[in-house]
């Protein structure tokens, strides 16, 4: 049998759930973007919001109107990084940075570098964190 790198970076439901109505099933995902969805739900999803894993995700929603200065957003990295390490044990963090530029718009840039475990492989992603709902306002 012949283990591949997709075999130890897994398979699962897209996040939020699809359902595919001509096969009847729900859509799954694999290796890289399963790993990739998976740090988006974590950084998006606040801490009690799921009821049976209250202390899943990564809340910085106390911090949206706090003054973004060094201690906050390095606050702000460590509440990341703790996510992480806890709820994707497929990766290794290598560095987590904010973008700050785009804060006055109502938006940061949290980017995350990582290793892959299983491959050895290196990568980076960056999620657009908005501070304020979206409306046709």
């Amino acid at each position: 049998m012949d283990v591949t790198a997709a075999t130890y970076l897994g398979k699962g439901w897209d996040f939020p759930p699809t359902f595919l109505e001509r096969k009847g099933e729900v859509k799954l995902i694999s290796d890289v973007e399963d790993i990739e969805k998976s740090l988006q739900t974590i950084i998006t999803t606040r801490k009690g919001e799921r009821v049976m894993r209250p202390l899943f995700g990564c809340d910085l929603t106390d911090k949206i109107f706090e003054n973004l200065n060094a201690t906050q957003i390095n606050i702000m990295k460590n509440r990341v990084e703790e996510a992480i390490i806890l709820f994707e044990p497929r990766i290794d963090v290598i560095k987590i940075a904010l973008d700050t530029q785009n804060i006055l718009e109502g938006k940061f840039l949290i980017k995350v570098e990582y290793i892959i475990r299983a491959t050895n492989t290196r990568r980076n992603i960056v999620f657009p964190y908005y501070l304020t709902e979206a409306t046709d306002i």
